[in-house]
């Protein structure tokens, strides 16, 4: 009985919740490497309100923007071609392969910015922006190779929280570092060291599936793949066995719910990326703070958002095996709020200066920790609506959402032509609250929870035998009708 029982449950804890904190870690390296460019621009171009000792470059808004956005023009070339080498080598290798060369990369800007100026930074990110793009796509194949479906919500919630804790340590961290005797070349050193003792312990720890772990039980194997497997058809189980699946592109460009969650993510990376990529020149430029402080503010709405994940996580998991909502209902209503909330805190900041630093910083804190529920809200959607092709979802939706905070900087350029101007950040503000609202009214009417007919591995066999038994049909049907018509022609002829 406690065997049966364990196989329905699962040990309390295991090799799953290893492989969803090495994701949690996985993000956070990256996030790291992938943010810091926003406190490190401020440092690198008014040396003063860090550590004057070291080198200050005279770089204009404009050029600032590019580098800002720089990193997502690689990232969003990649984001097909990581779902791609996910199926073809597994997550477990490009997931490395994608650290570790982002990792190699941040260590190069403080020798490459001395001589190559702020064209040199932004060739440096991109090829970073390159490498991170496998991340995500292996990141939710993973989850979907991993996570029993009933803990799918709550694994796939714990390791999305490295966004917001990347995010915190990037804003941070590297504030106090740049203000230390480390400069802000620390910046740079300290980001590659972490993201390549991650690499080391990915080797060591990483697996593709649980029944490849070195370290799992048997009674955890059971519970995972049971689980898995319960939820599809024994005989897709069986094709899924025979090789890849191959992707029903067809199916899935022209599936509604798939376009509500690609929109919604569009419009989430757009409010997001306002905030997580131009606080610090924000905070700087309307409420005067020095850097130092400008760091600790500007991280405290990233502490708020990390410690409100677990607090929807924890809601969801209260109300889901309560069963007093479905998972349409809790995503749905998480997304919600965390998308309508942030659009009305976003217009009032934009209304605060200076002598209202406070309430600012406390309405910063509210949006992007409110913010934190659309991880529940829709990220992990991908999950839901197909398991089986999540990666490459995965890498279409992220594709989208990465061109946005390409385009949110360089229309921050456009619009804010000075930092100390707050009528032009509040339209920048106003823009992104209207975004957010929309896209959230799309998800809605629009978005699905639930296994999409075209993530079945035979449903490409199906829709072939079914346009052959068509084509079989028509082709009988008009046979039929010709001998019917040649009896008719007959029985006239035998008339005459």
């Amino acid at each position: 009985m406690t065997a049966e029982a364990n196989t329905k449950t699962g040990p309390t804890i295991g090799q799953r919740h290893v492989q969803t904190f090495l994701l949690f870690l996985s993000i956070v390296v990256n996030y790291m490497a992938k943010f810091n460019a926003g406190v490190a621009i401020v440092a690198m171009t008014n040396a003063e309100s860090t550590n004057p000792d070291f080198p200050e470059y005279d770089w204009n808004g404009a050029q600032r923007s590019y580098i800002l956005s720089s990193f997502f023009w690689g990232y969003i070339m990649t984001q097909f071609l990581g779902g791609w080498l996910c199926r073809r080598f597994g997550a477990r290798m490009t997931m490395f392969v994608s650290t570790i060369g982002s990792a190699l990369l941040a260590l190069l800007p403080p020798w490459c910015v001395s001589w190559g100026g702020w064209q040199a930074y932004c060739g440096i990110r991109v090829a970073m922006g390159l490498f991170q793009g496998f991340l995500f796509p292996c990141i939710h194949a993973h989850l979907a190779n991993w996570c029993p479906v009933n803990e799918r919500n709550r694994l796939g919630a714990l390791a999305n929280t490295g966004l917001d804790c990347g995010t915190l340590l990037a804003m941070f961290a590297s504030g106090q570092i740049a203000a230390s005797s480390m400069g802000w070349p620390g910046i740079f050193y300290i980001s590659s060291a972490v993201g390549v003792l991650w690499c080391i312990i990915w080797l060591l720890f990483g697996a593709n599936t649980p029944r490849e772990s070195k370290y799992i039980s048997e009674e955890e194997l059971n519970y995972i793949e049971t689980s898995i497997n319960s939820s599809r058809a024994k005989e897709a189980e069986e094709l899924k066995a025979k090789g890849p699946i191959p992707v029903p592109w067809g199916a899935i460009w022209s599936s509604v719910p798939f376009w509500a969650l690609m929109i919604t993510r569009c419009c989430q990376s757009w409010g997001y990326s306002t905030l997580q990529t131009e606080m610090p020149s924000y905070m700087n430029g309307v409420l005067l703070m020095d850097m130092k402080k400008n760091a600790i503010f500007s991280a405290l709405p990233y502490l708020t958002s990390w410690v409100m994940a677990f607090v929807y996580l924890i809601i969801a998991d209260i109300l889901l095996t309560g069963g007093a909502m479905t998972i349409t209902g809790i995503r749905k209503t998480f997304n919600s709020i965390s998308f309508f909330v942030p659009a009305i805190t976003l217009i009032g900041i934009g209304f605060l200066d200076s002598e209202h630093k406070t309430l600012a910083v406390v309405l910063m804190c509210a949006n992007v920790g409110i913010n934190a529920g659309n991880t529940i809200g829709s990220t992990i959607n991908t999950i839901d609506l197909s398991p089986n092709h999540a990666g490459i979802l995965m890498g279409i939706v992220n594709t989208a959402a990465n061109v946005v905070p390409i385009l949110t900087p360089l229309l921050v350029g456009i619009i804010v032509t000075n930092d100390n101007d707050r009528v032009q950040w509040q339209v920048v503000f106003i823009i992104s609250a209207v975004i957010f609202f929309v896209g959230n009214i799309i998800y809605l009417i629009f978005g699905q929870m639930v296994n999409q007919p075209w993530d079945a591995p035979d449903f490409l066999d199906k829709q072939m035998s079914c346009t052959r038994q068509e084509e079989g049909n028509a082709k009988a049907l008009e046979a039929q009708q010709s001998e019917q018509a040649e009896e008719i022609k007959r029985r006239n002829s035998q008339k005459e």
